[in-house]
């Protein structure tokens, strides 16, 4: 008689700690409408988290534009730096600068300084007119806030992107306000609908914490820039937010998913956020691919102890075979596959 008794408080017990999903908390995310598929161009604007959506987009074989002036941080250098390609801006020596033997500019990362003029400017000039064309296509605009505090250059009185090592006492620091961020990408969202009206919008915000702003000041910042995104997402039903930060602080708040500056997310922790970020706005069939793919991908690294043996070449043309199976099966990604 008490067996029965004892397998239903089992039911019970297992009932209740389902609840707790295997005792962590589980953002839950609404599943997106519009879709992503391979058939849409992708832009992705940033800090580093921009620039780890971006790889994983680009290695799953979208179509994708990766930080086109390098890795931004704040809210204010992303949308001028949008509206630099909105214009097709042309740079000139007048908007670059030397110090220390080289040449950078305020807009863009170190990545473009040079110690040669000519050859900034060109690799600015060149990566612009790229990214203009790529705007101009782009479908799904990614961007990533990584902190509200800016730098203003005090000779000019404009934010900055990068400060580029020069000494603080050249700037102002300061934070920005909810309103600033909602002004600007109001400006920035109207004209980016007008030039192309099925344009979506997906926001983040990066879970890199800036530690040295502070414990306090950066949980300030990154609540201003919560709270911007969603304003915007209240305005314009274009714009959707995707919770990158909430998932690492409340899903994988353990430190081993931290590399090992104990601020940026591990490997484990990117694919996961990817894989959330996946259930979320692929669809079926694009999710089908990329894990077609990635497998592929795996048996191209596979290094034999016996390259030379039968079995290594029977192995070799399953593989070759695949290819040709998901090149048929997927075409819009078939020619993109090498």
């Amino acid at each position: 008689m008490k067996f029965p008794f004892i397998i239903k408080n089992f039911a019970l017990i297992n009932s209740e700690l389902s609840k707790y999903n295997m005792f962590r908390t589980i953002v839950k995310i609404p599943l997106s409408i519009p879709k992503i598929t391979h058939q849409y161009c992708l832009m992705t604007l940033g800090s580093c988290f921009a620039e780890n959506i971006g790889k994983k987009l680009n290695e799953a074989l979208f179509e994708v534009d990766v930080n086109p002036f390098g890795i931004l941080y704040n809210p204010d250098s992303i949308v001028k730096s949008i509206q630099l390609l909105l214009d097709n801006k042309e740079f000139t020596q007048d908007n670059i600068f030397e110090n220390k033997g080289l040449w950078q500019s305020f807009s863009h990362s170190s990545q473009f300084s040079d110690i040669n003029k000519e050859n900034c400017l060109s690799n600015i000039n060149s990566r612009i007119e790229s990214a203009s064309e790529f705007l101009n296509k782009t479908d799904f605009l990614l961007i990533t806030f990584g902190t509200a505090w800016v730098f203003e250059e005090k000779k000019s009185g404009s934010v900055v992107s990068n400060c580029h090592k020069l000494p603080a006492s050249l700037f102002n620091r300061r934070r920005l306000t909810v309103d600033e961020i909602l002004a600007a990408y109001s400006v920035l969202i109207t004209k980016l609908t007008i030039k192309k009206p099925n344009i979506r919008l997906i926001f983040s915000v990066s879970p890199i914490r800036h530690w040295k702003d502070g414990a306090h000041e950066n949980n300030i910042s990154k609540s201003t820039l919560l709270m911007a995104i969603e304003a915007l997402q209240q305005k314009f039903p274009q714009v959707d937010y995707f919770p990158a930060y909430e998932i690492q602080m409340d899903e994988l708040r353990d430190y081993r998913f931290y590399a090992a500056d104990m601020q940026h997310p591990s490997d484990v922790a990117i694919n996961y956020i990817w894989s959330r970020f996946s259930e979320t706005y692929f669809d079926e069939v694009t999710i089908r691919m990329n894990m077609e793919y990635e497998q592929f991908k795996n048996d191209l690294l596979h290094r034999p102890l016996h390259p030379e043996s039968v079995e290594f070449e029977l192995f070799q043309q399953s593989v070759f075979k695949r290819k040709r199976e998901i090149q048929a099966r997927y075409p819009i990604v078939g020619k993109r596959i090498k």
